[in-house]
């Protein structure tokens, strides 16, 4: 491979929660797939013979310095903003970079309506939420789930989960429980669930608190052996769940954007990731990496003008690491989509936590 012979860098921001109050383990997987990938562009010769230039800002989950990083990415000359967990965090980012004329690629971030309205700068890699939520309301319904409850905090992100979840299920059977855990001490939570015979309680809250204490007041509350407990926002992915939780964290079904079998380049992405992560990657490093694939191909064909790279969007048709790569309108959808990434409903292995079962695909 050839490296970049010189000239003036290509810069990209990155944006991603590394520290708290954001969920950095998170941040951390989203970073190192970023990270790797631009290493490999590199390593080819760049863009056209240009090094591609990594800016990383820490937005802490926080909208107004995710915001102001913009800003300050937009008047470093960066190409492009990439990134983001949190989908309150893209949001800001977003609008910012919509009235600045900068391209966003959205990595990891799935409220739907991520602008107020449609822009023409904005991408994103990850299932709308509303795509990956119904998947996982079938998967309850699938598995004979007809009384559920949610302990939601009041959230735009988390409200809009709800509202999904509650869409999909009535029409079908589905009767839903609103729990607000805010006002609610875990026990009381559990006296709720036999009050209203529930089977499932899905976690639509922030991780460690209150979802772990939540998790282990139903784990041991004897009335309550029978209820599945779900976190369809994917915390139990990422290891801190299971340290914290040990084996109350396994058998807890949550969605991921991995496909059932990677195939040859996610397969060699994923062992470069796990020598960088020192443990497996969760499927956000392969979002960042994606991320980077996309932006370094649309660099490549279409130039590094920020309005030749908005442009580019429904023109690509890249292999990622999880599948073709390609962008459209999708309806309730207000950037530009791939739909879709795979989806799966999957849990930790009770029997071995560090292993994942694939329970439901999409």
């Amino acid at each position: 491979m050839s490296k970049p012979a010189g000239g003036p860098s290509v810069r990209i921001g990155a944006l991603a929660p590394l520290t708290r109050p954001g969920w950095a383990e998170a941040g951390r997987h989203l970073l190192a797939g970023i990270e790797l990938a631009v290493q490999e562009v590199n390593s080819a010769g760049g863009i056209a013979g240009r090094p591609l230039e990594l800016l990383v800002r820490d937005t802490a989950a926080d909208p107004e310095r995710a915001a102001a990083a913009v800003d300050e990415l937009a008047g470093l000359g960066v190409a492009a903003v990439a990134g983001e967990y949190h989908s309150v965090v893209a949001r800001a980012v977003a609008a910012r970079a919509d009235a600045l004329g900068l391209p966003y690629l959205c990595s990891s971030a799935v409220l739907d309506a991520l602008t107020d309205t449609p822009t023409p700068w904005v991408a994103r890699l990850c299932p709308a939420q509303s795509h990956g939520w119904r998947t996982y309301a079938d998967f309850l319904l699938g598995a004979g789930h007809r009384r559920i409850a949610l302990a939601a905090q009041p959230t735009v992100y988390w409200a809009s989960g709800a509202r999904i979840l509650r869409d999909h299920l009535a029409p079908r059977g589905g009767t839903v429980v609103d729990l607000d855990p805010s006002g609610l001490t875990p026990a009381e939570v559990c006296d709720e669930l036999v009050r209203h015979r529930v089977t499932a309680l899905l976690l639509l809250a922030g991780h460690p608190e209150p979802s772990v204490p939540l998790v282990e007041a139903v784990r041991r509350d004897p009335r309550l052996t029978e209820v599945v407990i779900g976190a369809p926002a994917g915390q139990p992915e990422f290891t801190d769940w299971a340290e914290l939780l040990g084996g109350d964290g396994a058998a807890v079904p949550f969605l991921r954007y991995l496909p059932e079998r990677l195939g040859p380049l996610g397969t060699r992405v994923a062992a470069a990731l796990r020598e960088r992560l020192g443990a497996a990657p969760s499927f956000v490093a392969f979002e960042g990496y994606d991320t980077i694939a996309v932006l370094a191909e649309v660099l490549r064909s279409h130039g590094t003008a920020r309005a030749l790279v908005a442009e580019a969007w429904p023109h690509v048709a890249v292999e990622g690491t999880r599948g073709k790569i390609r962008f459209s309108r999708e309806p309730g959808v207000s950037v530009w989509q791939w739909a879709w990434p795979p989806v799966q409903v999957v849990d930790r292995d009770p029997a071995a936590p560090e292993r994942f079962r694939i329970l439901h695909t999409g």
